[in-house]
């Protein structure tokens, strides 16, 4: 079973080009459905209008995963009047969408990780505060952080506060890359307009 991630971003592109992230990510969870790959959202960036975001990022777990990004890697052209700005002449948006497979990316080591419990806090009346059932995970390299207090249960909470710590860093590191990326692309315009490996006309709104 393959895994990688997968990441689509706007660039540096106006607003419309945000909503053609969404649009592409909705799109890109029907295909991976149809084609029994589970994709699930490790994280996004909201936009600064409803329905947009900024970059999105996936984990995709299958088989033929190299087949199926293959059809989506690179640009994205995405033909539409825009939904914003009634008189705008262009029609033409581009979004960019890179995969980066998990074993080669993950640095992943317990020995880097602090655990730490502490009172949970929230809804439970005084019972939530007698044991320290929440825990607080930290990578001591990239100093990033989570907290789970879902289960009353230490050890439970233990195994979820690391499988989110994991998770987050991988989006890290994969955001490491894809700003090595960005910085190469610098204005949106750099983007490979010319020659997209996917064209879609379809409404944005």
């Amino acid at each position: 079973m393959e895994k990688m991630i997968i990441q689509i971003t706007s660039g540096k592109g106006p607003a419309e080009c945000c909503r053609v992230v969404a649009c592409v990510q909705s799109l890109l969870m029907k295909d991976a459905k149809i084609k029994g790959i589970d994709l699930q959202v490790l994280d996004s960036k909201a936009g600064v209008l409803n329905r947009t975001l900024l970059s999105v990022a996936l984990m995709a777990t299958g088989n033929n995963l190299t087949a199926f990004i293959a059809e989506w890697k690179g640009t994205i052209q995405w033909i539409a009047q825009s939904p914003y700005r009634k008189y705008h002449k262009r029609k033409n948006w581009f979004v960019g969408i890179s995969a980066f497979d998990v074993q080669s990316l993950l640095q992943w080591n317990l020995k880097d990780v602090k655990i730490e419990t502490c009172r949970s806090s929230g809804p439970g009346g005084q019972n939530v505060n007698k044991v320290e059932t929440a825990v607080r995970g930290t990578h001591l390299p990239s100093g990033i952080q989570v907290m789970a207090m879902d289960s009353r249960s230490q050890l439970e909470n233990k195994k979820l506060c690391l499988e989110r710590l994991r998770n987050k860093l991988l989006v890290w590191q994969a955001e490491q890359l894809m700003l090595q990326q960005q910085d190469l692309w610098q204005e949106h315009n750099v983007l490979e307009r010319g020659n997209p490996v996917k064209t879609i006309k379809a409404d944005l709104f």
